[in-house]
């Protein structure tokens, strides 16, 4: 079992575009996407199945009885998050604040305080034409990092496929250190600006704490020359691969609105895209020996 992440570190860079690409070159058996806040690689692979949903339970969901609360105030006192307010002269807890500590339910002498487990998304698993494993987090819920490892326990339960194309959503957040944790090998697609240099160089850093070996590919790269060879040369100063670029294409946006992947169609982006599949998938298949990263001194 092999697993490729695909990460930008930032939104827009391209990255849905390039996971989308290679599950149709590859033509994966399983795949996920790992950006439970805004999920939308569905657009590209149109399962055909109704999924297998199950409810995601994330924070447990605290308040305090009203009958059994005798207004003593230690639990006001004790939250670190402004999460307990008076109102009526009871004291309530405000969810939203809440960061589910649980310490106001060690110091209540009432035991007033209790706990329950709530719906805050959804997972769902489709396994026609392919196993593919997503979920969509409710707006304002937490405990994504979870849900990203729950979309990943999924698709492993229900495939035996050799390997598994994942593709992970913006920043270096607690999601994108989910979709990290068991990955063979991540893919960083950047873009030519000074916000794609520095995102890319703190999906590095990131990823250099769990040892995981990362090849870089440049999209939109001819935008901006003289930023595409900046990180150009960053990449070979610091050792890590920059497996290709990919140009600007305005063929994008148009088969993206279609629901197609660009490399369904003879076009600059999807050309190029087709190009750098092979090479990724050589290092995919090297991964703990050719591909050795050593970057840590060069963030100093």
């Amino acid at each position: 079992m092999k697993r490729l992440l695909i990460l930008s570190g930032k939104g827009g860079t391209g990255k849905t575009t390039v996971a989308g690409a290679f599950i149709f070159l590859a033509q994966a058996q399983s795949y996920a996407d790992c950006d439970v806040d805004a999920p939308n690689l569905h657009l590209l692979v149109h399962p055909k199945d109704k999924p297998n949903t199950e409810p995601f339970l994330g924070m447990p969901k605290y308040e305090i009885d009203s009958e059994i609360c005798r207004g003593c105030g230690r639990c006001f006192s004790i939250c670190r998050f402004d999460a307990i307010r008076t109102k009526d002269d009871r004291f309530e807890i405000v969810c939203e604040r809440c960061e589910g500590c649980a310490a106001c339910t060690l110091v209540c002498p009432e035991k007033a305080i209790f706990s329950s487990l709530e719906p805050t998304g959804e997972l769902h698993l489709h396994l026609s034409p392919a196993f593919f494993s997503t979920a969509r987090l409710r707006p304002g819920s937490g405990n994504s990092g979870l849900m990203v490892t729950r979309v990943k326990e999924r698709l492993r339960e229900a495939s035996q496929s050799e390997m598994e194309i994942l593709d992970g959503s913006p920043g270096i957040g607690c999601p994108v250190i989910a979709s990290m944790s068991g990955t063979d090998l991540i893919l960083a697609v950047t873009e030519p600006s000074l916000s794609g240099l520095y995102d890319l160089s703190r999906i590095l850093k990131t990823a250099e704490g769990f040892r995981i070996p990362v090849i870089v590919c440049l999209n939109k790269a001819n935008v901006n020359p003289g930023l595409a060879s900046q990180i150009d040369a960053f990449c070979e100063k610091i050792g890590i691969p920059m497996v290709g670029h990919i140009p600007f294409d305005p063929n994008v946006v148009r088969l993206t609105n279609a629901g197609q992947s660009v490399v369904e169609e003879d076009c600059p982006s999807g050309n190029a895209i087709r190009v750098l599949f092979p090479k990724v998938m050589t290092y995919l298949k090297t991964v703990g020996n050719e591909v050795k990263n050593d970057y840590s001194s060069s963030f100093e």
